[in-house]
């Protein structure tokens, strides 16, 4: 089982930009590093690991797979990346933007929930139950907009 780290997030808004944390760190940026990087901010959201080594269905070129766990393990110990998981599926990982996600059970999209929401949603829980909740390693899971309307008319 992945164990989320506890490293502050950092939201880069360019694959230079990360390139340039990950070098101030004197960490090396490896041709496959930076293809894990690029195709973590060409994702539309939360992406599996075996879809970057895939190569995002054509749009970047493929890579090993062990590679891009390891650069993807490397990259979320820093704070430039984390996971997710999204029902019974595998984890998926996503540029550290944001305090968290919503799923949709029916279509599968997830969608970046802003600080403030996130907020909100951990206050809610805490005053009912007490918890400190964290909501970036799971992300809320319901039906989307469109999909709760074809449920309605179903």
């Amino acid at each position: 089982m992945t164990v989320p780290h506890e490293t502050r997030p950092l939201a880069p808004l360019s694959v230079e930009a990360a390139v340039t944390t990950l070098r101030i760190r004197g960490m090396r940026v490896s041709a496959a590093r930076r293809l894990v990087l690029e195709a973590l901010f060409a994702a539309e959201g939360p992406v599996s690991a075996e879809a970057i080594a895939a190569g995002l269905g054509g749009r970047l070129p493929a890579s090993d797979l062990a590679s891009v766990y390891r650069n993807l393990d490397t990259l979320e110990e820093i704070g430039l990346a984390r996971h997710v998981h999204a029902g019974h599926g595998p984890g998926l990982y996503a540029l550290s933007r944001g305090a968290g996600y919503a799923a949709c059970e029916g279509c599968g999209a997830h969608v970046t929930l802003p600080d403030a929401v996130v907020a909100r949603i951990a206050a809610v829980v805490h005053a009912a139950c007490g918890y400190q909740a964290s909501l970036s390693h799971f992300p809320i899971a319901g039906r989307c907009p469109d999909c709760e309307v074809q449920h309605a008319h179903s």
